[in-house]
Order: structure tokens, then sequence, then C-alpha cells
């Protein structure tokens, strides 16, 4: 993230004042605009509370002026108690209104109502084409290192299916040489006609590599802003909810029948909630999607000497598209549909957002403290590098299993909160609940709804490891209230598990 607030000096040399030596670069300096936030993150550990405040700031353009948007960085926002906008060369900071977010993208549109901030506020014109290899770009906004707006130049250096940091989602990128630092992001860069070819977003780290910076290709953008305006809301990428195998040994297409002149890749998974379920199979050879063959590196054709993978052409696609699909199955070419793209749950979510109530989910009976898995909460019990911290069967759960079901959760006893009536059981934490007096758990309303259905008797919690946690069901429940009181914690329950 960029930096928080620092003292602005009296008095600017000339040099730095010059609208004449800005406007020979031939971009639109007025229209980029400084994103000053205040983030309020969820303390996934402890699910009831929020963490310390942060302040940061990044960069963001007028793309409308008429209907007064402003672009930024999903991350610029995310978990935002405060945003506020400041226009090159003045002093004033003006609350704005965030509209919509996509993190899969890592975009955010924002607005101000305030009419002093939109005087002669001109609108970045969007170049819907992808640029290309070797051409030059311009990254302006407000990095650190200095409070004035901030140019750098640099040409496009690769272009093609990258990871995006912000919700792990693998979308069209672009490479650059420029540099992007924090508090760059957000910021547009500009072609030789001033026009805006992307929006910064994401760099590599130096240790691994110097100037490599990335920024989001307009083609993204125009995505998400069109599925904004078609469905009133952000939706998302679709994908196709599979898991492949290049087939460039020969062998391998062989055995599958492919002749000679076939290409394609081999499905070896297929995930039960993916809108594919009901068409592709396991073993079936993909051929091509949408008319577009599919090579056996799992790339399809992007522009002359260039492919990108084959989940671009699905990631242009709307939820609700229909699509066809060429596939091989039992040596035999078949042409299918998939009536209706629709998104698939994921067992473990890579982020929290997209809810009714964004956050953490939580339950609290007796001092056992009950969550859903999700990356968010073991990057707060394990750090970010939870991969290599984490007990062994969460990260194979977080990065191999898929879910069977729409509403299915993994729901982990986090900890057990001190209270005499569950002495000895204090070292049980983290370990993933299975079942309830005998009944395999779905999600943490299905916990809630099984404890709360136990009027007597005893509460029978089936852990990890072959664990038993069992508690006297009429105590339990009575130990909730003075746990909450002991603990200072507001409530039993996540706002969302009260509603529901």
């Amino acid at each position: 993230r960029g930096s928080g607030d620092r003292g602005h000096p009296d008095v600017l040399p000339e040099a730095f004042d010059s609208d004449e030596e800005f406007a020979a670069l031939g971009v639109p300096l007025d229209s980029v605009v400084k994103v000053w936030c205040i983030h309020s993150t969820p303390n996934f550990s402890l699910p009831w509370q929020r963490q310390r405040q942060e302040r940061s700031s990044g960069s963001g353009f007028c793309i409308d002026s008429e209907r007064r948007i402003i672009l930024t960085n999903a991350h610029c926002v995310e978990w935002h108690a405060q945003v506020k906008l400041q226009r090159r060369g003045s002093d004033e900071k003006h609350l704005a209104k965030v509209l919509a977010i996509g993190w899969e993208c890592d975009a955010a549109v924002l607005t101000v109502e305030n009419d002093e901030f939109w005087a002669d506020m001109k609108a970045v014109s969007l170049c819907e084409k992808i640029p290309h290899l070797e051409d030059d770009v311009l990254c302006v906004g407000f990095p650190v290192g200095g409070d004035t707006i901030s140019v750098t130049s640099g040409v496009i250096s690769r272009i093609e299916v990258t990871t995006y940091t912000q919700a792990a989602a693998e979308l069209l990128g672009i490479q650059i040489d420029a540099a992007i630092n924090s508090g760059n992001s957000g910021g547009p860069a500009f072609n030789a006609a001033g026009e805006c070819v992307g929006v910064a977003f994401q760099s590599m780290s130096v240790e691994e590599a110097e100037n490599i910076g990335y920024i989001i290709p307009t083609v993204v953008i125009v995505h998400f802003l069109n599925d904004l305006r078609k469905n009133k809301k952000y939706t998302g990428f679709p994908t196709l909810g599979v898991e492949i195998q290049t087939m460039e040994n020969s062998h391998l297409r062989e055995a599958y029948g492919m002749d000679a002149k076939q290409r394609g890749v081999l499905l070896s998974r297929i995930h039960s909630t993916s809108s594919a379920a009901k068409v592709l199979k396991a073993d079936d050879v993909l051929l091509a999607f949408c008319g577009e063959a599919v090579g056996n590196d799992g790339t399809i054709r992007f522009r002359k000497h260039e492919r990108v993978m084959y989940t671009w052409l699905v990631a242009q696609k709307f939820y609700g598209d229909r699509v066809s699909l060429t596939v091989l199955r039992d040596g035999k070419a078949l042409e299918l549909e998939i009536e209706e793209l629709a998104p698939e749950a994921p067992l473990v979510p890579v982020h929290l957002f997209n809810k009714p109530h964004p956050g953490p989910a939580y339950l609290i009976v007796a001092g056992l403290v009950f969550t859903s898995l999700s990356e968010p909460f073991l990057e707060a019990e394990f750090g970010a590098e939870w991969e290599h911290r984490a007990p062994v069967e969460l990260v194979r759960w977080a990065t191999q299993e898929l879910s069977e079901a729409k509403d299915q959760q993994l729901v982990v006893l986090t900890q057990i909160l001190a209270h005499e009536i569950t002495i000895g059981y204090e070292r049980l934490e983290n370990l993933l609940l299975l079942s309830i007096n005998g009944t395999a758990v779905r999600n943490l309303v299905h916990v809630r709804d099984l404890i709360e259905e136990c009027k007597e008797g005893y509460l029978k919690l089936g852990l990890q490891h072959n664990m038993l946690l069992i508690l006297n069901a009429q105590e339990a429940k009575a130990a909730t209230a003075q746990v909450l009181a002991k603990h200072g914690i507001p409530a039993a329950m996540s706002p969302d598990l009260r509603a529901s």
C-alpha cells in the first residue's frame, strides 16, 4: 500500500508547476486524482473484531465526467471505512462513495457528490485495442517518494494471462518495464495518442526482478464496466470450472484417439458446482471453445505470432451466456453447449467480499469459536506463508479439494475461550468440525441449527483426527452468555447468521 499523509512544502519550484511542460506529454494529467483510503479490515482470528485502522494512498482517474465516475484499483479501497479523492494541484480532499468493486479484476468505480470536485474535469479515453509489444507507455499516478503527480515511461514487454493477486484470478495482463511503486496503483497507463491502454495494479518484488510492473488492459476494464451496465452489479469473470492436462505427448494423444490434425487438452477434473458439470466429463478432450481451436498446450491464437491461454476466451464471456464446446469423447468428436455460464462455489474462498454481510462468519457456543475456512483466515492464523506453515490437512483442503454442493463450507473450531465447562479441551484449536451428534455438518448455518435442535443430553462434536468434544447441551448453552460477557464479545454469532 501507499504511504499516508506527509507534509507539503510551502513553495514548489516553478519546474514542477509548468502546465506547458506537462501538456507537451500529450496526456490528460488533470484527470488523474489521488485516492486516500482508511481501511477497517476484519480480524479473521477474532472475527467479532476489526483490526486497527490503516491509511493508504493510491491513484485513480476520471472515465466519465457526465456520470461522474472515477476508476481505481479494488485493493486501494478494500475494507474501506472512508475514501477521499484529491485533484492535482488542489489542497482539498473530497469524500467519495464506492459504487462497485470488481475483486477478480482489481477494479473499482467511485464518485464524488461535491460539484466543485468535477469542475473542468475531463474524462480519459479508454483504448479498447490491446497494445502491441514494444509500444511506448506513460504511467501516471501518485507513488511514494513525493506528494505531486509522477510520470514514468516504459514499453510493453509481455502480454499474457497472468494471476491477479487481489483475488487469484487468471486474466489477461500486460507487463511493462516502467516502475510501478506503491501509490501508483489505480493510475492510468497512456499510449502515444494519449489514450489509456491499462491501469497500474501490481509489480514484482525487487527480490524477483527489477522494474517489472503490470497493468490491467482496458479490455478487462471494459468487461467490468459492461458487466455493471448489463447486470446493475458486478457478477465477475466466468470460468469453465475444469482442470486440464496438456497433450503435448504424442503417445497420450494417440491413446485418446486423436488424429494427426487434432489438438486439444485433456479434462482431468470437472468441478461439481460449475456450469460445465452437466455437459463435460473427466477424460474428455477439449478441442475448441466457441469455435476457437485449443492447442495441445492449452493456448489459443491471440494475434499473429502470439498465443494466450484458452481461459481468456472464457473470461471474456458473461455469466448467463450460452457457449459452445467441441470435445473428443471415446474417440468421437462432439459438439456440446453450456446453456448458461454460472459461478462455481469455492470450497475455501479466496476472499469474502461478495457477500450480503462481507467479512468472516462466526458462531460461539460455550467458548467454542467456529468459523468457515477461508484463505484470509489461514493468512491471519499462519501468516502470508500459510501454505508452508498451516497444518497439512488445512492446506490440502484449501488448495486441492472441491465443493460438492453450492452451500458447502468447511467449518473450523478455531479456539476455545476459557470457561469452567471446557476445562481439558483447551488445546483443541484449528480443527475441522466434521459432525454433530453423528450428523455430518454442511456449513456454519447447519452447525447453528444442529446445536439449537439439541435441547437435552450431550453435544457430541466429531472433529478432525477422530477426536471428540462432548458437552452437556443445556450447560453449554447457558455458559455462552457468561463467555461473551467475560471476553467482551458483543454477540454469539455474526450478523449473517443472525439474519438467516
